[in-house]
């Protein structure tokens, strides 16, 4: 497949979502019962995506296609994906104690088989902005572009008020690419600034302008040949820990330590938001309808002639 060609979306919607209470992956967010994965998907479409792979769940999958269905331009190819426990390389079974998803680094493993095409990864219950996707189509059409690429947002423009949240801090190097990705725990905004909590319980001061990631990437399908690789060695050590996850960035981090990629980082003057909590849906269904109000989106999202972005 030639590096030029149309990408592809990858959105993972597998999650449990025990802290939103509900399937929020399908949960109506638009005056017209839009869900924030409709709008990725059109911002993504906007930008010259040509192809959307959902990576949902078999006890989903039915009421997933049901929302989604009949919804995108007939040129868009969609496809999907299911991301069970079992889904395992040769000669790994599921612990008898594990009922939590693998993680997002899992997740993309499994899609691996239908990714032929440069493509991008993203949550299904974020909202990146429409901008962001189209710095990705540019990243893809420069010339001798690295293997992948990053982007990320100012940690202020990523918190909720409604509880901590957990963030991939990234360190850059001179030339603006990624030297590592430092998972930062419960991290809040308080009278005292902007703090996380270490993992030995000690308090770290952040500023706030730190670029972290959100899981927005995107990569040459070559790379994807790595995952099984590292999945194959994180179930040798962490498989029989009930909560162990096999995260994304901690690939992305262990590739680029081990110097076997580069990975651009690209800052986006997006704010981000999504929803973790369920006092997280009111301030996201606000941001949406300022977005249309200002012209950003149409009232119906796809009752509007969609125009493609000619980033040619």
């Amino acid at each position: 497949m030639s590096r030029n060609a149309s990408p592809t979306l990858v959105v993972m919607a597998a999650g449990m979502a025990t802290r939103y209470g509900s399937l929020k992956q399908i949960d109506a967010f638009g005056p017209n019962g839009e869900t924030i994965i409709e709008y990725s998907v059109y911002d993504a479409i906007r930008a010259g995506f040509k192809k959307i792979i959902f990576i949902i769940r078999q006890s989903v999958e039915e009421e997933f296609r049901r929302v989604m269905q009949n919804k995108f331009p007939d040129e868009i190819e969609i496809d999907y994906v299911l991301q069970e426990l079992d889904n395992l390389p040769d000669g790994f079974t599921v612990p008898e104690n594990r009922v939590k998803p693998w993680g997002t680094g899992h997740a993309l493993w499994v899609a691996g088989q239908k990714i032929k095409e440069p493509f991008a990864i993203i949550n299904g219950d974020d909202f990146y902005g429409s901008t962001s996707y189209a710095q990705i189509t540019q990243f893809f059409q420069q010339e001798n572009a690295p293997a992948g690429c990053l982007v990320g947002y100012q940690l202020v423009n990523t918190l909720s008020d409604n509880g901590a949240v957990s963030r991939g801090v990234c360190e850059r190097d001179e030339n603006g690419f990624l030297k590592s990705i430092t998972e930062q725990t419960h991290i809040q905004d308080t009278p005292e600034g902007i703090v996380a909590q270490t993992a030995n319980g000690e308090i770290l001061k952040l500023s706030g302008c730190e670029i972290v990631s959100m899981n927005l990437m995107a990569f040459q399908p070559e790379v994807l040949a790595y995952f099984e690789e590292y999945l194959i060695q994180f179930l040798e050590k962490e498989a029989h820990q009930p909560k162990a996850e096999f995260f994304l960035p901690t690939v992305i981090n262990n590739l680029v330590q081990e110097n076997k990629i580069k990975v651009q980082v690209i800052e986006s003057g997006e704010k981000w938001f999504g929803v973790t909590y369920p006092a997280d849906k009111p301030v996201a269904v606000q941001n949406l309808k300022k977005r249309i109000d200002k012209g950003i989106y149409p009232e119906n999202l796809w009752n509007n002639t969609l125009e493609t972005a000619d980033l040619a």
